[in-house]
């Protein structure tokens, strides 16, 4: 089901108090995947979205388990994140949608002492939000208590599977009750994910929002042609004749230090978000970058979705995403809320193929620039 809507929160069905937490959210109407996906969940059937991030999807899951898990004991609902800023995000959401109806959720994610995490757990919260890795551990350890859920959510089931959580995501699928209502919410359906449907999704709504990933309109796309060796010197030139705030992909953790250390060393405030940085260190560099105090982060793809900071005035690809979808997403990180800024993408002669497909994709060339 695809389809424009003119909905309102109060035609969805919603009990007044978490239509007071909307309002006071700042929602103003739904998004096309909360209108679609919100009343099939309320009716406790399991349900695939399709929706790109930035579309809402978060809150389309958060507030029909909310209104289900409402005046209920135990916890009865588990969302699963592929990375540990998406779940901090979903958390971030519970808190703010589930205050009145006294909802509430414990985040349980790597690179954290489980200790804490643990003494959460045993006060049986709503809503437990995970990370694939950490729940199991706390499986194996028995410190948490799943046999009472009613209510699977698998976000972004497509990253999960594409940062290769299938194993921990069958461990976990077969220590849940089979009895229980699965939402699941993915930018896209490939042959994986749809397979991980059929085996755990019973009758599933399926509702989409978009038919495909596309740029934000605010984003002024170019490409720079340029030789491996020649792109750090790229972005040093690049960073002095540009101000604003600068967020900068690349495809491996090593090459995230070394490119943090050249810009550093060239004087700028930088920072770095990758795999092999503890939790304490992402949320350091995150607030830094989202306050001012940090001009340029420097992060892989497995931080992309989980980064939601506005005014980014340029995302430079220094090196080129592998599928389209990336792509977007990483541009998707300038230009938000209407809006404009920068997106730069450096191209080496080994990228000219992936740069083909990105364009086909986009239906149009990318502009070329000249190096500054």
């Amino acid at each position: 089901m695809e389809t424009e809507t003119t909905a309102t929160f109060p035609g969805l069905g919603l009990s007044p108090e978490i239509l007071q937490d909307i309002r006071a959210a700042g929602y103003a109407a739904p998004t096309p995947i909360q209108a679609l996906a919100i009343p099939p969940a309320l009716e406790g059937r399991d349900v695939v979205g399709c929706a790109q991030t930035g579309t809402g999807k978060t809150a389309a899951f958060v507030i029909p388990l909310v209104e289900r898990l409402a005046g209920t004991a135990g916890t009865g609902a588990l969302i699963l994140a592929p990375t540990r800023e998406l779940a901090l995000q979903t958390q971030a959401a519970v808190d703010v949608l589930g205050r009145r109806r006294a909802v509430r959720a414990v985040t349980i994610i790597g690179g954290l002492s489980m200790a804490p995490q643990t003494q959460a757990l045993r006060t049986r919260p709503a809503i437990v939000v995970a990370t694939p890795g950490r729940l199991l551990d706390h499986l194996d350890r028995g410190t948490v208590r799943l046999e009472g859920l009613r209510i699977l959510v698998l976000d972004e089931a497509d990253r999960m599977l594409d940062m290769g959580f299938a194993p921990q995501i069958d461990r976990i699928l077969g220590r849940l009750p089979r009895t229980r209502q699965t939402l699941l919410f993915s930018a896209t359906i490939p042959e994986d994910v749809a397979a991980l449907t059929r085996a755990h999704l019973r009758n599933p709504a399926q509702v989409t929002a978009g038919r495909r990933a596309a740029p934000v309109a605010g984003a002024t796309q170019r490409i720079f042609l340029a030789g491996r060796e020649e792109k750090t010197s790229l972005l040093l030139r690049l960073l002095r004749q540009e101000g604003g705030r600068v967020l900068v992909f690349t495809r491996t953790k090593h090459r995230a230090d070394r490119v943090a250390r050249a810009v550093g060393a060239a004087g700028h405030r930088v920072e770095r978000i990758h795999g092999n940085r503890s939790q304490a260190q992402r949320q350091h560099a995150l607030a830094g970058f989202r306050s001012g105090a940090y001009r340029v982060l420097v992060a892989t793809d497995i931080a992309a979705r989980g980064i939601d900071v506005s005014g980014v005035a340029h995302v430079v690809n220094y090196d080129l995403p592998g599928t389209f979808e990336d792509y977007v997403h990483r541009i998707g990180r300038t230009a938000r809320a209407q809006a404009t800024g920068h997106a730069s993408s450096f191209v080496a002669p080994d990228e000219r193929e992936q740069l083909r497909a990105i364009e086909r994709m986009l239906g149009a060339p990318v502009p070329r620039a000249a190096a500054p």
